[in-house]
């Protein structure tokens, strides 16, 4: 199956005839319907045949998860993305280090957004670079689980667009920007994946190719991550796991489009818009603690 949120908070199955909308056959009553079917350990199988009540072209898709409790990232998870990143300051300003050497980041829940919300750049004079992820969301809670067992606690896989302000702050600073985080279009259930670890992937700028990599050159696995990361938090249903980039990530600026795509997942097409900021003119007063 592929799910996805679509036109305010509706949840769906994409098929090759459109969508079929299973919010009210489901009898779902949030507004963050597939975080709810996750909870709820739902099936909606049963509805594939089922004739679509929507054009793909009529409906407005949506980040699949609105509001993940956490949205967890490993970083530097690409040899040949490692190598890039030594090669160029802007992006590491320190050695390399491994999700064994320093943990996992956090990106902020409200920086997810859908294809169709696009990207805002929020600084003139910062670099910010494009990332593309395969990600996957949780359909179970899990504490200390052993990575043989993550596989059967995956709901499905999806695209997301890890976007980044180069520079000296905090990464889950400078990665938590509203729009940062461009889930999309669709969660594939792991019926629909042989292999999550042998996938093409492909990001492209303005039409050129920009990052092109198979999954299978990841140095630790969607199950590693989980591993590490159960150890410190339960990961909830609905939460949301990226697995790092490989190279060629650049800069991107008001007016680019990004064309995403996962083999066996889909593809999304994201528009770049820019806010008229520059960073240096950002002032932040000290308060007076001691006055």
């Amino acid at each position: 199956m592929r799910l996805v949120r679509f036109n305010d908070d509706r949840l769906g199955l994409l098929t090759d005839d459109g969508i079929v909308d299973v919010t009210d056959r489901l009898g779902l009553e949030t507004n963050d319907p597939l975080r709810e079917y996750a909870t709820r350990d739902l099936d909606a199988s049963e509805f594939t045949d089922a004739d679509a009540d929507y054009d793909r072209g009529e409906v407005r898709l949506e980040s699949p998860v609105r509001r993940p409790g956490k949205v967890i990232a490993a970083p530097l998870n690409y040899e040949n993305h490692v190598e890039e990143a030594l090669a160029d300051k802007d992006i590491v300003t320190q050695e390399w280090f491994t999700i064994e050497d320093k943990g996992y980041f956090l990106k902020a829940p409200s920086s997810v957004a859908g294809p169709e919300d696009g990207i805002e750049v929020p600084f003139s004079d910062r670099r910010v670079d494009h990332e593309i992820e395969l990600a996957f969301v949780m359909g179970e809670d899990v504490k200390d689980i052993d990575s043989d067992d993550v596989w059967d606690a995956i709901l499905g896989y999806t695209i997301l667009l890890d976007v980044s302000v180069r520079g000296d702050q905090d990464r889950s600073n400078r990665k938590s920007y509203d729009t940062f985080t461009i889930i999309g279009p669709c969660v594939a259930t792991p019926d629909e994946i042989d292999d999550p670890h042998d996938l093409e992937m492909e990001l492209k700028l303005n039409g050129e190719t920009r990052q092109q990599e198979n999954t299978g050159e990841m140095i630790y696995s969607c199950a590693d991550i989980v591993e590490y990361a159960s150890i410190g938090a339960t990961i909830e249903a609905g939460d949301v796991i990226t697995t790092g980039t490989p190279e060629g990530v650049s800069a991107i600026t008001g007016g680019d489009t990004i064309d995403a795509e996962i083999e066996s997942v889909g593809s999304m097409a994201v528009d770049v818009t820019e806010r008229d900021l520059s960073f240096e003119d950002v002032d932040v007063e000290k308060s007076q603690l001691n006055e």
